[in-house]
């Protein structure tokens, strides 16, 4: 391994393997915050770490029984983020299955009313269906991410935003497999009990400013995200990106450039980009002025694998990145559709341009998706250096030159639709 590799390894092992798992709002979040900021003074000046307001998940127990053959199985779930909890007190329903993909064409979602819901699609996105599935109360929802066909629950989250305007009730993850086998075997009632809940606390944004040699020439961005979902170190999701923006501070720092770079290790990346929101929303006057361009590293250490960029840019600076990285001998798919579920997407709707750097191992994203299982074993730290490099190399060539790039109008209108719709807007 090169010195990039090594490092990266180094960064990682640490985030996952001497703190852990690390929950927004948390601990372990800070001491992720305060291990990246003092790697990043190594290399910098000015390192400093925001703070904003986050629900801190706080579940202690959560018990899923499913009754087979007249008898009560217990299986493993997860307590989503920004649900509501049963307080410690078990609460049993019938069982009914729910589709995202056909269900909310009904007028009516009252046969919901009290029941055990096994939900099948995880990323309820449209406002309206969210309130519609609220108001018609069900008892809990087992919520089954059909993009992945396995054994092992995931864990995710509800949008807070609409949360907060619509109410929650208790929401699980469920393991895809166990749901076909309660579907496959005629379950007819499901309880929970879920101790514990949320409190209120902060979360942690680390920003690690290289200065520019002129100072009204702009200023670029490159983040990745240290927090992680519930029962995952998050090897890949996200601790290779912080890591990323470690080594950016490295190799970034070695050589002067016009504009000023800005790295930042953002918390709460999984409550839907709540730390780079805030952060945005916090310096969205001049981000939007001085914003030049965004590069986000989230999920690119797949060992196996091929590589998928998520791009707000022109058609200037897309020449640019597929030059900078062909003669890396780096490929990538490209997709043009804003994507929210990234914390370059904030930027986005402060009108920088910017890229998302990512990598996937199956059509539907990476096997390993928000599980227990997504450790150091998946990283391939050669490839992840590559990329950096590459990156490095992409964001210093435009940090010296004299002009400004923009997103495509028409882009621009859905990314600010998206933003309203789904993060409430400015």
């Amino acid at each position: 391994m090169n010195t990039t590799a090594e490092n990266l390894k180094r960064h990682l092992s640490y985030l996952t393997e001497k703190i852990g798992v690390r929950l927004a709002g948390s601990p372990a979040e800070r001491q992720a915050a305060e291990y990246i900021a003092a790697e990043c003074r190594k290399y910098a000046p000015r390192v400093t770490i925001e703070e904003f307001p986050v629900n801190e998940r706080c579940v202690t127990s959560e018990k899923l029984e499913v009754e087979i053959d007249g008898v009560y199985r217990e299986f493993p779930a997860s307590l989503f983020s920004s649900a509501s909890t049963t307080d410690g007190k078990a609460v049993e329903a019938e069982l009914v299955t729910f589709d995202l993909a056909s269900g909310y064409q009904r007028k009516d979602l009252s046969h919901l009313a009290g029941k055990a819901v096994i939900h099948l699609g995880c990323h309820l996105e449209n406002e309206n269906d969210y309130r519609r599935l609220m108001e018609a109360k069900p008892a809990f929802i087992l919520f089954v991410d059909v993009r992945y066909t396995g054994t092992i629950p995931l864990a995710d989250g509800l949008f807070p935003a609409y949360a907060a305007k619509y109410g929650a009730c208790p929401c699980l993850d469920v393991a895809y497999m166990d749901a076909w086998k309660w579907v496959q075997s005629g379950a007819k009632k499901a309880r929970i009990c879920v101790t514990g809940g949320s409190r209120k606390s902060k979360t942690t944004v680390v920003v690690c400013e290289i200065p520019g040699t002129d100072p009204d020439a702009g200023v670029i961005y490159a983040g990745g995200h240290h927090d992680t979902q519930a029962g995952t170190v998050g090897a890949d999701d996200n601790a290779i990106g912080s890591a990323a923006v470690i080594e950016m501070a490295r190799i970034l720092s070695q050589t002067p450039h016009r504009k000023t770079f800005r790295l930042c290790s953002f918390g709460a990346e999984e409550q839907l980009s709540l730390g780079s929101a805030s952060y945005v929303r916090a310096h969205r006057a001049e981000i939007e002025k001085d914003g030049v361009f965004m590069c986000n590293f989230d999920s690119m250490g797949s060992a196996l694998g091929w590589n998928v960029f998520t791009t707000s840019i022109d058609d200037a600076l897309r020449a640019k990145l597929y030059a900078v990285f062909n003669r890396n001998d780096l490929y990538f798919k490209e997709n043009t559709a804003p994507d929210p579920y990234t914390d370059q997407f904030p930027f986005a709707a402060a009108k920088v341009p910017g890229i998302r750097i990512g990598r996937k191992n199956c059509t539907a994203g990476i096997y390993y998706h928000h599980r227990r299982d997504n450790d150091l074993s998946v990283i391939g730290f050669d490839v992840a250096a590559t990329l950096v490099e590459a990156a490095a190399q992409f964001v210093a060539e435009i940090a010296d030159e004299t002009g400004r790039y923009h997103l495509d109008a028409a882009q621009q209108r859905e990314i600010d639709r998206l933003f309203n719709a789904v993060y409430g807007g400015f």
